[in-house]
């Protein structure tokens, strides 16, 4: 197709949406619903799995080594953890006897004179603690850590983890469901919207088909069509989701310290991705669904 006949297109798909106001303004309408609908669940979606990252990397894994293990053994550990950081493991912190011993003595608090003549070198041993970065590594390091020489017990909150892991693994899938079943809806709702506007032009079309001008010829308005209406509903869609969850965010997170568990995304960390969505999702609706219902009116 030539760039003179790509541009006349373009024009006639202009035309049309000035031409059907109606139908347009019920497709921008049924667009920026469904849109809406997207990135409210995208948003629901990804506050979800921060959340449950947040919590995955509480519950540390408590690491004790053996009474008198060697330096080589702890230097394995340490080796170990290294190779891992950041990727698996998201940090780490050793403990000595005597450390372990001063925080035992704290915790007594008054009482803590019953420890003054204990041996902690003798009976307590070097702990590391370990936190992750996704749950899902848990069994992973456990299996590791337990391997190498010189460890006496590795203790973990399992069911917490493999909760977190299920938990994440189902939130994923649902979005992608949701996600599907949105698009499809939508797919189908503006198809039926525009065949209204194709129907009023099926004799125009007809003639056109008849003097020899191909399918996508007498196809690329509509789809231009739809691709304009798309991206005036993704705009608007990301717009209304852009206020809106800000000014949400900052009444419900305005007293909440960022760092904390409770934290959600701020706005400025999802506004590229719900952006994205929003485009994505509104040029390909719009046009998928005008090429659709344009399509049976240029077999003649």
């Amino acid at each position: 197709m030539s760039i003179r006949a790509f541009w006349n297109s373009l024009k006639e798909g202009v035309q049309g949406i000035i031409r059907h106001p109606l139908v347009t303004v019920a497709s921008i309408s049924t667009i920026l619903l469904m849109l809406l609908l997207m990135s409210v669940f995208f948003i629901f979606s990804a506050n979800a799995r921060f959340v449950m990252k947040k919590v995955g990397q509480q519950p540390p894994i408590e690491v004790y080594m053996k009474l008198g293990c060697t330096q080589e053994q702890m230097n394995m550990l340490v080796d170990y953890l290294n190779a891992n950081c950041p990727e698996k493991i998201k940090e780490y912190h050793g403990l000595s006897p005597e450390e372990n011993y001063q925080r035992f003595r704290k915790e007594l608090g008054d009482s803590s004179s019953i420890l003054d003549d204990f041996d902690y070198n003798t009976y307590l041993p070097y702990t590391v603690t370990v936190q992750l970065t996704d749950p899902s590594y848990a069994d992973d390091v456990v299996m590791h850590i337990e391997a190498i020489p010189g460890i006496e017990k590795v203790m973990q909150e399992s069911s917490v983890m493999k909760f977190l892991t299920r938990a994440t693994h189902t939130v994923n899938i649902a979005t992608v469901v949701a996600f599907t079943v949105l698009f499809l809806i939508s797919l189908f709702i503006i198809s039926n919207m525009v065949r209204i506007s194709v129907y009023s032009r099926s004799t125009e079309i007809a003639i056109m088909k008849f003097v020899g001008a191909t399918n996508g010829y007498i196809r690329l308005p509509y789809v231009v069509e739809g691709a304009l209406v798309g991206l005036v509903s993704a705009l608007c869609a990301w717009g209304i989701t852009y206020f809106a969850y800000s000014a949400i965010y900052k009444r419900a997170m305005g007293s909440v310290d960022p760092s904390s568990i409770y934290a959600l995304l701020p706005m400025k960390n999802l506004t590229l991705s719900v952006l994205i969505l929003c485009l994505a999702s509104g040029v390909i609706i719009g046009s998928v669904g005008s090429g659709i219902a344009v399509r049976k009116y240029v077999k003649v």
